[in-house]
């Protein structure tokens, strides 16, 4: 993997803000993006991802293009799928929209996202920033009813 040659502050800060009405708190951004210069060690940028649909929809649109917008800047991309939070569903049984689902239904789903999300992020692997996608399930596994719960 080569190292990565990052646009100036300025210029990563002209992209970012680019579409985005405010940045809360800018400053904070800027001290990461400096440091991320300073040590040529790109930014990870995560999203959280419900797998309740094997689709995306138009809300998804401006994170991701500003997901976009970062990895094209040098920075990793993370998108932490929520299978394991997939399988619970909403507990509450007041929304149709999360019902709980099974592993094979989440694995299809997982991939048809990835699918579309390929279309605007880079997951080659041959690159420090390309995109990673992350299940939340792999963190969760481990974890006992009880260890859940006190965490929670």
């Amino acid at each position: 993997m080569s190292a990565v040659k990052f646009p100036s502050l300025n210029e990563q800060m002209d992209v970012i803000k680019r579409g985005v009405v405010e940045i809360i708190p800018e400053d904070e951004l800027v001290k990461k993006i400096e440091k991320s210069l300073k040590t040529s060690k790109p930014l990870n940028i995560k999203l959280g991802c419900d797998p309740s649909r094997p689709d995306l929809h138009i809300g998804h649109s401006v994170v991701i293009r500003k997901l976009a917008q970062f990895q094209e800047l040098g920075h990793k991309a993370i998108l932490i799928i929520g299978d394991f939070t997939g399988m619970i569903g909403d507990p509450s049984g007041k929304s149709s929209e999360r019902n709980a689902l099974d592993e094979e239904t989440l694995n299809h789903y997982v991939s048809c996202l990835k699918g579309q999300l390929s279309q605007f992020l880079k997951f080659d692997g041959t690159e420090s920033n390309s995109a990673e996608l992350v299940n939340n399930y792999d963190w969760m596994k481990e974890f006992s009813f009880l260890e859940f719960i006190r965490e929670v």
